[in-house]
């Protein structure tokens, strides 16, 4: 068909924008904000209970100590008597350590209490657990609607795209992202979305808990975060934009894929299988390159903040060991703070190994809003404003019509034709001529720049599109089927169609004899590519859909190509009945298959350039007679 050709499938480049698309992934949450709210609220508590554990875990600690400490003092002295003993003694350094401890002389360890605080510290934990368990339920639920609804948008965005886009896309490259960037997308929140927002008010509650234990200690453990951030935004920085080279290389390799696997017959015909071969070892090989890199960059992340986190560690335990030494602190304080420096590393740690994860979902979400950001087809007037004709005879008028794909390439320039209902337009040419970009005007897959198309004295493009092609019935050149029966595919334009209406549609396109032959006859499954059936009675079952769909105005661009001889005489005699009360479009390169139409209109370069009868074009001698003679001689040198 005429296009804009060498665009298909150069993906469209932009700049990335990694903050703003993930702005903008977050507002997709807005219908589960009262979810979300929820599981915030859950997480809090979670995070509170599991704050609370090393604290009163250190409790137990200060318990056993000082009942062991208490059982070495003497009996009947008091805690004050018995540090000022150990320093009259000359133990003063021991005296200034157990200063900071609970404990009474001549008193063991009280498990009863020790057994208490440790039944208390499982049932925090217990809590914690099932906590975690509903807020991860809420996350699933709250992601899944989120892109299921992402779905919708883009399905329902694909409806509303206009050929031109397609034409521009490869159909592999659009695939990837209806279907592998969504599905990472969806993964990556899965993985990330409660246990990034858990990290986060796990650092907040162990900051609140370590500054009220010892704000000393909680400057010490402070002191790394600067680093952590520094390491998370240098490793960010240089890997983000390899996983947007990713996924865009995945779309290329996908469409590649995709074109090689549906034309494979004609890559062995051709002998291309080693340039096929060869395209995606290259194709493939980049995306290795590509994916190395964004997963060894991101790796780095890991290693790096658990150094940072044992650094932390260290200091932690240092200052820690010399704040009990002084008797600032309880042992169980210390204990408890050396947990907690590990609890607020870790999520930092869990945060940063998470970069690669949101930065391959970011990437993804910036390809999946580039398409719904595609622009789309001019809307359809509302249904109070929507003209429509008051019947429908296929009275067809193009006035002044001008239409280009590209503003620097003319190809339609101010064409006028007048067809009446019940006319048979044949319309040939060379390639490149607009014969197929002129019916796709009428269907409006593309709009006109100047000029108008009426239907019936109505404006085409005041008329919705569904009503304008619900009266039009199409047959291309290339045949399309879907995954289902037989008889399902003739019916896919008239749902409430019998079997009988389904059949005798076959029989007026002569497919009745070969469908019967099938082991299933019309229940006989077809996949998506038409599989056990060839291509011309893939296009026998496409012309027996237009019968079946009793259109007022049909088009066909080069229906017949795919059909033996017999055959195509058969369907002219049925497209002669078919049409016999309709409008017809044709689109036709043998000449030999519109002798009989009642207008031929010759197109070059956009323009008519002749039109009338077979036989009066071929006494004008014109550029019909040129194209004529040019397929005799062709037809000539082949019997020779």
């Amino acid at each position: 068909m005429s296009g804009p050709g060498g665009m298909a499938g150069a993906p469209h480049q932009r700049s990335m924008d990694f903050a703003g698309s993930a702005k903008r992934l977050i507002r997709r949450f807005g219908p589960e904000r009262g979810w979300l709210l929820v599981m915030l609220l859950v997480l809090v508590v979670s995070v509170g209970l599991s704050v609370l554990g090393p604290k009163i875990l250190g409790h137990a600690t200060d318990l056993v100590f000082g009942g062991f400490i208490g059982q070495k003092l003497p009996d009947g002295l008091t805690r004050e008597q018995a540090l000022e003993g150990l320093r009259t003694s000359g133990d003063g350094g021991v005296a200034d350590m157990l200063s900071g401890m609970e404990f009474t002389p001549g008193q063991g360890i009280d498990f009863g209490a020790v057994g208490t605080v440790l039944l208390t510290v499982v049932a925090v934990y217990a809590g914690t657990g099932l906590l975690m368990l509903w807020s991860g339920r809420i996350s699933a639920r709250a992601i899944t609607n989120t892109v299921f609804r992402l779905r919708e948008d883009v399905e329902a965005k694909l409806s509303r795209l206009p050929l031109s886009y397609l034409d521009k896309q490869s159909r592999g490259e659009v695939l990837s992202k209806v279907t592998n960037d969504i599905d990472n997308l969806g993964q990556t929140l899965q993985q990330t979305l409660g246990q990034l927002i858990n990290s986060l008010l796990t650092i907040v509650g162990v900051l609140v808990v370590m500054f009220w234990i010892s704000p000393l200690l909680a400057l010490v453990a402070l002191v790394t975060v600067p680093l952590s951030a520094l390491v998370a935004m240098r490793v960010g920085k240089r890997a983000q934009p390899q996983f947007v080279k990713q996924w865009k290389t995945t779309g290329k390799l996908n469409a590649h894929v995709e074109e090689m696997y549906t034309g494979h017959a004609l890559v062995k015909v051709f002998g291309r299988q080693r340039e096929s071969a060869e395209t995606f070892k290259e194709q493939n090989d980049a995306l290795h390159k590509a994916v190395f890199k964004a997963q060894f960059i991101s790796g780095i992340m890991q290693p790096a903040m658990m150094f940072v986190g044992n650094l932390n560690y260290v200091m932690v335990a240092v200052v820690g060991g010399l704040r009990v030494a002084s008797g600032t602190l309880s042992i169980g304080d210390v204990q408890a703070f050396v947990q907690y420096s590990r609890q607020f590393s870790q999520p930092l740690t869990q945060v940063a190994s998470m970069a690669n994860l949101i930065q391959s979902g970011v990437a993804s979400a910036e390809r999946v809003f580039e398409l719904l950001d595609a622009e789309e087809q001019s809307p359809d007037p509302d249904t109070a404003h929507a003209e429509r004709p008051t019947e429908l005879t296929g009275r067809v008028e193009l006035k002044n019509v001008s239409f280009r794909y590209t503003d620097d390439k003319p190809l339609i320039d101010d064409l006028s034709l007048s067809v009446e209902p019940g006319q048979t337009v044949a319309i040939v040419g060379p390639t490149g001529a607009g014969k197929t970009t002129l019916v796709n005007l009428l269907l409006r897959f593309y709009e006109v720049r100047e000029g108008r198309i009426l239907l019936d004295g109505v404006d085409v493009a005041a008329m919705s599109r569904e009503e304008l092609r619900s009266g039009i019935g199409m047959v291309l050149q290339d045949s399309w089927l879907f995954g289902g029966t037989i008889a399902e595919n003739i019916a896919y334009g008239t749902q409430d169609a019998t079997r009988e209406q389904v059949e005798e549609a076959a029989r007026a396109a002569h497919a009745d004899r070969f469908i019967r032959t099938l082991p299933d006859g019309y229940d006989t499954v077809l996949d998506d590519e038409g599989t056990g059936v060839s291509e011309g009675e893939k296009q026998l079952i496409t012309i027996a859909r237009a019968f079946l769909s009793d259109p007022v105005i049909l088009v066909l661009d080069e229906a017949t190509s795919s059909v033996d001889t017999r055959t195509e005489v058969l369907i002219q005699r049925a497209m002669e009945r078919l049409a016999s009360e309709r409008t017809s479009f044709v689109i036709a390169h043998r000449l030999s298959t519109i002798r009989d139409a009642d207008v031929i209109l010759v197109m070059e370069n956009g323009s008519i350039v002749e039109q009338g009868t077979h036989d009066a074009l071929l006494e004008a001698k014109g550029a019909y007679a040129r194209l004529y003679k040019a397929q005799f001689a062709e037809a000539v040198a082949e019997v020779d």
